[in-house]
């Protein structure tokens, strides 16, 4: 089962690295039917779409959903890893 944790990492490690490459993605005006900002979109949006549900919207207009995704995320990264190496 140890052996599964690098494996975990390098997951975890690569969905964060999409969740970041989308926020930048969001400051700028992407060529919508770019492949690869298709793929970063349609990777991350069924991981940030249930966090937009459960966020209110006020009156700034900043998404703070990656931000609570990639605490989430980091979360069960690490009771993942700690269920693998047995407590």
């Amino acid at each position: 089962m140890r052996s599964l944790i690098p494996v975990i990492d390098i997951a975890f490690n690569i969905l964060d690295l999409l969740i970041i490459a989308r926020v930048l993605l969001s400051w700028v005006r992407p060529d919508p039917y770019n492949p690869i900002v298709r793929f970063i979109y349609e990777t991350t949006e069924p991981i940030l779409a249930p966090f937009r549900r459960i966020m209110p919207r006020g009156t700034i207009p900043i998404d703070f959903s990656p931000l609570l995704a990639l605490l989430v995320l980091d979360l069960a990264r690490r009771l993942l890893i700690q269920i693998l190496l047995g407590f």
